[in-house]
C-alpha cells in the first residue's frame, strides 16, 4: 500500500493528467526545465556546477561538496524526457541529487533533443560524452551509468553500443523507469493506460516517432530488442501502475535469460519515474540507489 503521501500526490497528478493531453513540445520542455532548476536550487548549499565543453550539446559535472576520496569514481547521468524534453537546467536536477546522495563526481548530459535532432543524435552525444570521461583518466569499471525514462533506455543503448565497439564498459547500470521499446508493445501500454497518472501514451507514440521514426526496433533505440550478453550489472525501477512497466519488467528477464545480473524493483501502487518524486517510496528508491552505485563502484 502507497504511503499517504503518495496517495495524495497521485491523486494531484491524476487530476493534472488532463492538461498534458493539450501541451506541446515547447511547455513540456519549459516545465521540465523549470522542474529542473527547482530541484537544484535546494541543493545549493550540497553541490557545486563544473561546465564539460563539447561543440553541440552541453554538459557539465555535478560536484558532491562531500565528494568521495580518491576521487577516480564518476556517475555519468542521462535525464529523461521522451528524447524530446530537458536541457542542462533539467539535468542539473536529478544529477545533482544523484552526487549528493553517491558523494560521488556525475557528469550530466543534455543531449541534443527531438525532433531537431533526431537518432542517432542523443545516442552520439552520449558516446562522446562517455568517451570524454574515458580520456579524462576514469576507468570504466569506475563510472556508473544512471537514467530516468529514454534517459534509462539510453544508457542500455550505449552499454550496447560500447560493448559492440570495444569500448570499455561502466560498472553498472541504474534504469529508473527504463523507456527500452519504442513501438510500445509491452502488455502494459494497454492494461496500465487509466492507471497511469501521468504518462499518455498517444504523446509516446508521437515521442517514438519524433526521435526515431523507422528505427523503433533497433537495439540501439529499443534495447529490449538487442542481444544483451556480456552487458553489466543493472539495477531498475519501476512502479506498478505506469504505462512503461513492462519495459523495466521484460528488460529485466532477457537481462536474466542471457546471463546478466539484474535487480528489479516494482513499487506497488506508484508511478512513472516516481523515485524523483520525495515521497517516502521515492526517497527509499534513491537510496537503494545509491547504496547500489557506491557498491558497485567499490567504496564502503
Amino acid at each position: 500500500m502507497p504511503s499517504l503521501g503518495a496517495l495524495l500526490l497521485k491523486l494531484q497528478l491524476r487530476l493534472a493528467k488532463p492538461i498534458l493531453r493539450f501541451t506541446g513540445i515547447e511547455a513540456d520542455r519549459a516545465a521540465q526545465d523549470n522542474l529542473g532548476r527547482m530541484t537544484a536550487r535546494l541543493l545549493e548549499s550540497r553541490v557545486t556546477y563544473e561546465p564539460a565543453l563539447f561543440d553541440d550539446f552541453t554538459a557539465c559535472f555535478a560536484v558532491p561538496n562531500e565528494c568521495e576520496a580518491p576521487g577516480d569514481r564518476a556517475v555519468f547521468y542521462l535525464h529523461g524526457g521522451g528524447y524530446t524534453a530537458g536541457s542542462l537546467d533539467y539535468a542539473k536536477g536529478f544529477g545533482g541529487l544523484l552526487a549528493a546522495r553517491t558523494r560521488v563526481k556525475t557528469l550530466c548530459v543534455a543531449y541534443r533533443l527531438a525532433p531537431e535532432h533526431r537518432f542517432p543524435a542523443a545516442l552520439d552525444d552520449a558516446m562522446r560524452a562517455y568517451r570524454y570521461l574515458l580520456e579524462s583518466g576514469y576507468a570504466g569499471e569506475r563510472i556508473a551509468f544512471a537514467g530516468e525514462s529514454a534517459g534509462g533506455g539510453l544508457a542500455f543503448c550505449l552499454a550496447l553500443r560500447c560493448r559492440d565497439e570495444g569500448v570499455p564498459l561502466p560498472a553498472c547500470i541504474v534504469g529508473i523507469s527504463p523507456w527500452t521499446d519504442l513501438t510500445l508493445s509491452g502488455a502494459s501500454c494497454r492494461n496500465n493506460v487509466l492507471r497511469d497518472p501521468t504518462l499518455i501514451r498517444e504523446s509516446l507514440a508521437y515521442y517514438a516517432l519524433a526521435y526515431a521514426a523507422g528505427h523503433e526496433t533497433e537495439p540501439y533505440v529499443s534495447p529490449l530488442f538487442g542481444e544483451l550478453t556480456g552487458l553489466p550489472d543493472s539495477l531498475l525501477f519501476a512502479g506498478s501502475d505506469e504505462i512503461l512497466l513492462d519495459d523495466a519488467r521484460r528488460l529485466y528477464q532477457r537481462l536474466v535469460l542471457q546471463g546478466c545480473r539484474s535487480e528489479l524493483t516494482i513499487a506497488r501502487g506508484m508511478w512513472h519515474v516516481y523515485p524523483l518524486y520525495g515521497t517516502p517510496e521515492g526517497q527509499k528508491a534513491v537510496a537503494s540507489t545509491a547504496a547500489y552505485i557506491r557498491g558497485k563502484l567499490g567504496l564502503s
